[in-house]
């Protein structure tokens, strides 16, 4: 007989999230971390932390830039 096991989904906290979203942006995500990130947590939640993420990336950049070029003048 073929049991059906359910992965019960708890929820992570917010500093979870946010370390697994940097580690995976980063290239350094643990394999422990990744299977507790697919088997508890929804999809949307990472897709959304991962795009704002990828948004602060980018304007820090850019101010970084235009701070290094206003002083270089």
């Amino acid at each position: 007989m073929i049991e059906n096991k359910k992965h019960k989904r708890e929820k992570l906290s917010l500093w979870q999230i946010i370390s697994s979203v940097f580690a995976a942006a980063i290239g350094v995500q643990s394999n422990k971390n990744r299977e507790r990130d697919f088997n508890q947590a929804k999809p949307t939640t990472y897709i959304i932390a991962g795009a704002v993420f990828t948004l602060l990336f980018i304007i820090s950049l850019v101010i970084l830039v235009k701070i290094i070029l206003n002083n270089a003048i």
